[in-house]
């Protein structure tokens, strides 16, 4: 990129990375889900940007990130593997960290502490043997410094509008192979990559053959989304809330609003309408009498109203009472 395009770029980016204000108290408990972490989990995060925002509308789903757990710098045993780190993180070497794909720095290393304020959630792959989780890390490790695949967000987006308002040329390029930048990506894409580097399942396709055995084939990294590691059976799922339910109806002692206020996530607390439901049901208790009762004749031969005698009765009943209400119920054709 030229140095104005390289500007306009930096400048979109910061908008586009803005965040909201987060919560005033958080809906996860950061430390204790922090002492749970161990290298290989996976990471989810609630972002709070107009990103986020946009990945929400695309993915219909609350988790808008994903970063891979790798331990703290002194821990890690390969010393190739450290260094490698170490070049793209220069801060505590104490600290927890993360390997993840974001769109303004690419692929980079940041601190756990950096989410402190969201609301978050380990995703962990059931099963994985220490060095499974290790060549993993090494895996997302060897792609620091790559840059973002803004592409792929763009090519996500247009599976949800029709293929008719679109010219063939702006089609998707997600089953072209190695399409566009090889070292581009995405936090989904890496993650799924580095996961089917040691044939850890996420998604598969399961297909039974004619000899009635399994046959599993790995699905398109690039179709990813951070909700696929919450939705994915092979991967549990730990969570800590804020306010603990451990002890069995501590729920019952939870400070809930008692003025009948409900909360709206976009104009806050508000108190609702007196309800209608009563109104309603006297209304439809009419209709029910007036389409259980059939007309007969009185006992001079006048008219007259007596209960619909079983169920025969009461389907002759809707039928006279009630063919324009019910047009199922009309007689003919």
């Amino acid at each position: 990129m030229t140095y104005p395009l390289d500007r306009l770029w930096d400048l979109l980016c910061a908008w586009l990375m803005k965040e909201d204000p987060p919560a005033a108290v958080p809906l996860c408990d950061f430390n204790r889900l922090c002492y749970e972490l161990r290298p290989g989990d996976i990471l989810l995060v609630e972002g709070r940007s107009r990103v986020a925002r946009v990945i929400k509308t695309i993915t219909h789903s609350a988790w808008t990130h994903s970063a891979l757990y790798i331990g703290r710098l002194c821990d890690i045993e390969s010393d190739g593997l450290r260094r490698r780190i170490a070049r793209c993180y220069r801060g505590d070497p104490g600290e927890k960290l993360l390997i993840e794909a974001e769109l303004a720095t690419g692929t980079c290393v940041v601190p756990v502490s950096r989410y402190r304020r969201d609301h978050l959630r380990i995703c962990r792959p059931s099963g994985l043997s220490p060095d499974d989780a290790r060549r993993v890390i090494e895996y997302a490790a060897a792609r620091l410094g790559n840059p973002y695949d803004v592409r792929q967000v763009l090519d996500l987006a247009r599976f949800f509008f029709p293929w008719a308002l679109f010219p063939r040329r702006w089609r998707s390029s997600l089953f072209q192979h190695n399409a566009g930048a090889p070292t581009r990506t995405v936090c989904s894409c890496l993650l799924a990559e580095a996961f089917s580097q040691v044939d850890f399942p996420i998604l598969p396709f399961i297909d039974r053959s004619e000899d009635g055995s399994l046959r599993f084939y790995k699905r398109n990294p690039r179709l990813f989304t951070p909700k696929d590691f919450d939705y994915s059976p092979y991967f549990d799922i730990i969570k800590y809330p804020f306010l603990g339910l451990d002890d069995l109806g501590v729920y019952r002692r939870l400070p809930w609003v008692d003025e009948g206020l409900l909360y709206d996530d976009d104009d806050g607390p508000f108190q609702p309408e007196e309800s209608t439901n009563k109104q309603e049901e006297k209304e439809y208790s009419g209709k029910l009498d007036e389409v259980t009762r059939v007309p007969a004749p009185g006992p001079a031969g006048g008219p007259g109203v007596q209960s619909a005698g079983g169920v025969a009765g009461l389907l002759e009943g809707i039928r006279s009472a009630g063919g324009a209400r019910f047009p199922f119920f009309r007689r003919g054709g």
